[in-house]
């Protein structure tokens, strides 16, 4: 095997300052800067749409545990979803926690072109080999969601919405999303 770089550690991802996200996929640490103003609006815009409904059940079917920026210990691997939720039935109560070992049932991630590369590639086939079963990847520079669900072990897109669309989407099909919402500018 030779003498190959060292894999990282829990001890490397608790050394990077606050202000920056870490996340460990394939024994490698990345780093990512706060999220830009694009990112951050069109997380918190629609973690606010899907929290009423299916996180309290207000106006919509409820059921979830939804949760902006958990850290996840799937694995060797810690990642940080932009928003993650759980099927209350799957998760009844809140462990009191650092790092969730039980991956969710549905993951958005909000693409930036310091994260694409890895959110794309990576961390989907993290996601897919521990079962997540819905991935939404949102970019607010291309006003674009991507639905994805999961087949065996392999995401399958489940549609592409743009723009100003009106959205029904897996697995929060009871809600019309305004997409437009996600854009502000």
């Amino acid at each position: 095997m030779g003498g190959g770089r060292r894999k990282a550690t829990y001890a490397d991802l608790e050394a990077v300052p606050p202000h920056q996200v870490a996340e460990l996929v394939d024994g490698e640490l990345y780093v990512s800067p706060r999220p830009a103003s694009l990112h951050a609006v069109a997380t918190s815009e629609l973690f606010g749409e899907l929290r009423g409904p299916f996180g309290r059940g207000q106006g919509g079917p409820g059921g979830w545990r939804l949760l902006f920026e958990p850290e996840l210990h799937l694995g060797e691997d810690v990642l940080v979803p932009d928003i993650a939720g759980w099927r209350r039935e799957r998760m009844p109560k809140m462990p009191r926690v650092v790092g969730f070992t039980l991956a969710p049932d549905w993951v958005c991630e909000v693409l930036s072109p310091s994260t694409v590369k890895l959110d794309r590639e990576k961390k989907m086939k993290v996601y897919a080999r521990e079962g997540v079963r819905h991935l939404w990847l949102v970019d607010p520079l291309r006003q674009e969601l991507e639905v994805y669900g999961l087949e065996g072990s392999r995401w399958k897109p489940r549609g592409t919405h743009t723009g100003q669309d009106q959205v029904r989407a897996e697995p929060f099909e009871a809600l019309s999303l305004e997409l437009a919402l996600l854009w502000e500018e």
